[in-house]
């Protein structure tokens, strides 16, 4: 299985609006939060809503962004479009540097400890100040194991499909 065989990366989010010409106002989780306009195209998905971007034009305004979307040209359509998630197929990003991984690449990778006991799967992660955090959950309990290679995650397999970490399975 390759690392972005049809899997969607989450971006940002519309939330809110500019203007009356039906340009949106963007919140940006790419680094720097610029870079959200170089990765196209969107799929935009809120409850009831599914649709396909592509030519979005953007620009940095104040401590925001603000999108010009095709077909969007005035603010009532653009008001339908606020809370959409922005997604992007995980094979429009540039493969990570080494040893730094996308998240979504962890999701569903199974998480052994280093004496070979399965702790379950990759739900998910989250960012803390400090570090990433795993949640891990194996059906019956979930563990949240910090993501930080050397003294916790010791290798990530993407062809086994394992992360091996130092993790007591009784925690």
């Amino acid at each position: 299985m390759s690392a972005g065989s049809g899997k969607r990366v989450r971006l940002g989010r519309i939330v809110g609006l500019y203007g009356v010409q039906g340009q949106v106002k963007l919140e940006s989780w790419t680094e720097p939060r610029i870079q959200i306009f170089r990765y196209q195209p969107w799929l935009l998905t809120a409850p009831g809503v599914e649709k396909e971007i592509d030519g979005i034009r953007g620009r940095a305004q104040g401590k925001g962004l603000v999108a010009t979307l095709p077909g969007v040209e005035d603010r009532d359509q653009a008001t339908a479009l606020i809370g959409c998630e922005i997604t992007v197929s995980r094979d429009v990003l540039p493969p990570p540097a080494p040893g730094e991984f996308y998240w979504t690449d962890l999701e569903g990778l199974e998480v052994l400890t280093t004496e070979d006991v399965s702790l379950g799967r990759v739900n998910h992660l989250f960012a803390t100040g400090a570090n990433d955090v795993m949640v891990v959950k194996d059906g019956e309990k979930e563990r949240l194991i910090p993501f930080v290679q050397g003294p916790y995650v010791h290798s990530v397999d993407f062809t086994s499909g394992r992360i091996v970490v130092d993790w007591d399975p009784e925690f």
